[in-house]
């Protein structure tokens, strides 16, 4: 798969800009058509009959009104500095500003993209429940990579050294074939097994899968780690912070969501602790 279509999703948050720089540079280096997406989100009227309105005299259809009037003049900036980046690095792109509920706006214009591009949801200080529904309602339902970005931090190189999260699973095996794009010109590929199976031995399916990889181009190192005390994403994570990682590739969700909300999983701790993007597919 050729990224010929970069996605990303843009708000008012200052983060926003570095996954638009991160996006920018993707486009830059594959040729690629660049949109902007921005969402409206803002409750309808049922929302606040009932309710005591804080801003006396005004009713749920004015109060709306104003919401989404202070929206439309938060996207401006937003707006602008996109429009700036794609004049200055000669970018094909287009600004899409849409009204509705943000998970299900960004996951239905993510089907016609090769990636999408999105922040970390799971940001502790402002318990960002709605960006986390968006992006785990992406990567379910929209059949679409979704790489996303840390909420702190500078990423120059994604494709410095790329981790690769291996166990074989149906997930993994999409997240490794939607990522060739990147993984063909990465400097340094690594796959890693967390914790395999005592069956497994040297020659077991993380080798199997750098001698796939060797066919399309792609020179990896094989290894695997075993963690009795911590779960297998944070030892994914420490081993990513051990070799200088810069972009991790993972399934998404090889339990069901239900299932890692309750339970928690890999899947979950890569989104809730990651120190470096994260390429996901499901």
């Amino acid at each position: 798969m050729a990224l010929k279509d970069i996605l990303v999703h843009l708000d008012p948050d200052p983060r926003a800009a570095a996954r638009l720089g991160i996006a920018a540079d993707l486009a830059i280096r594959h040729g690629a058509f660049l949109t902007g997406l921005f969402v409206v989100d803002v409750p309808n009227t049922d929302y606040f009959y009932g309710a005591g309105l804080p801003m006396a005299g005004l009713g749920p259809d004015q109060l709306v009104d104003v919401m989404t009037a202070e929206a439309r003049a938060a996207a401006e900036p937003v707006e602008a500095n996109f429009r700036k980046v794609l004049a200055l690095n000669n970018l094909q792109g287009d600004w899409r500003m849409v009204e509705g509920h943000t998970p299900a706006v960004l996951s239905a214009d993510a089907r016609y993209a090769d990636l999408v591009i999105v922040g970390q949801p799971d940001d502790p200080r402002r318990h960002d429940h709605r960006g986390r529904l968006a992006v785990e309602t992406t990567l379910m339902t929209a059949g679409r990579p979704v790489l996303t970005i840390p909420y702190a931090g500078d990423f120059p190189s994604l494709t410095d050294h790329v981790l690769v999260a291996w166990n074989a699973s149906r997930e993994a095996t999409r997240a490794v074939h939607d990522a060739m794009p990147l993984l063909l010109e990465a400097k340094a590929v690594t796959i890693l097994a967390v914790n395999p199976r005592a069956a497994d031995d040297d020659d077991g399916p993380h080798t199997d899968l750098a001698t796939h990889l060797a066919r399309h181009g792609v020179r990896a190192d094989t290894t695997r780690t075993v963690a009795e005390d911590i779960s297998d994403g944070e030892a994914l994570l420490s081993y990513a912070s051990d070799i200088s990682a810069t972009m991790i590739v993972a399934g998404g969700y090889g339990h069901s969501r239900a299932r890692e909300m309750i339970f928690g999983g890999v899947t979950r701790t890569l989104m809730t602790e990651m120190t470096v993007p994260v390429f996901f597919s499901h």
